[in-house]
């Protein structure tokens, strides 16, 4: 059966919303669990300013605690922000390397960019010019995330040619992977599909086979596994997912109500096994995981 990446981003997409303190070496064990699973990629933190995302104020602790778990577990990642972000990156791996891949973010939305990023689309980008350059220095991989790639939280739907434009630009500046997502959850199967087709037809040839380029859903509505099964079947063949369905993008709630998260690992594995693809994963460790997350979670939040 044709293979499908896997990568899980709870440890940091399913937790820099958490309010509670959840204590270092809780990630670390969650990070270790999930490298046992047989997931291709572990986004294990972010190197953002505490001030921003308190909850991943100890990036550098969970970072140092990860060696032992690298023998034979997934590549692990981080997002960096900026220049500052990825020399912190670069200096975990002067202690032995760690890392493999650093991330960094943009969207499709301007004042979805304004509000998150405090910077125009245009901006980001021009940040991101000497971290891509610097990391590949460091012979790491860089992934672009896109966010708002089906609809932002106040400028509504998003035009796949918009989201198409800025991968390219991405694309311009050097990164290996482009991560599109649909950060609060609107899409359909026809609107990814739209997406997808807009993207792969600006960045061509050279971006398939498609597991450079990444699908990252959140199941706000119910209907991420139907949005995975249409990426499947225009040939996406990578895609993102947090255990236990952490996380949650803030935009996405209401007053009383917390959106729902990312859509989970668990419900990701299990419908491109559905569909006739194979994973490394192992389900019985994944639900493990899962259970070690809600955990931790249900701790954090006083529960």
């Amino acid at each position: 059966m044709e293979r499908v990446r896997i990568t899980d981003v709870s440890p940091r997409d399913g937790l820099q919303n958490e309010q509670g303190v959840i204590p270092t070496m809780d990630k670390v064990e969650l990070i270790r669990l999930l490298c046992q699973t047989g997931v291709d990629e572990v986004e294990v933190t972010s190197f953002v300013s505490p001030k921003w995302v308190p909850q991943l104020a100890d990036a550098l602790e969970v970072c140092a605690s990860l060696h032992p778990l690298l023998e034979t577990g997934p590549l692990l990642s981080v997002l960096v922000p900026n220049e500052k972000g990825l020399d912190a990156a670069v200096g975990v791996n002067a202690r032995g390397r760690v890392l493999s891949k650093v991330s960094v973010f943009t969207a499709a939305s301007e004042t979805f960019s304004k509000k998150n990023t405090n910077a125009t689309i245009a901006e980001t980008l021009e940040r991101f010019r000497p971290v891509v350059a610097l990391a590949h220095n460091e012979e790491l991989l860089v992934r672009g995330y896109i966010s708002s790639a089906i609809a932002c939280p106040f400028e509504g739907a998003i035009a796949p040619q918009a989201v198409a434009k800025v991968s390219r630009r991405l694309v311009d500046l050097g990164v290996d992977e482009i991560d599109l997502g649909d950060t609060i959850g609107a899409g359909t199967p026809e609107t990814v599909r739209a997406m997808l087709s807009a993207v792969r037809t600006e960045l061509g040839d050279a971006w398939l086979p498609a597991d450079r380029l990444t699908l990252h859903l959140h199941d706000t509505f119910g209907r991420a596994a139907e949005c995975v099964t249409a990426a499947l079947d225009v040939g996406v063949r990578s895609f993102d997912g947090s255990v236990a369905g952490l996380g949650g993008c803030p935009y996405a709630s209401t007053p009383g109500k917390r959106a729902p998260g990312n859509i989970s690992t668990e419900l990701l594995v299990k419908t491109v096994h559905d569909a006739g693809f194979a994973t490394g994963v192992d389900m019985a460790k994944l639900e493990a995981a899962a259970a070690f997350a809600r955990g931790i979670v249900a701790k954090s939040r006083g529960g």
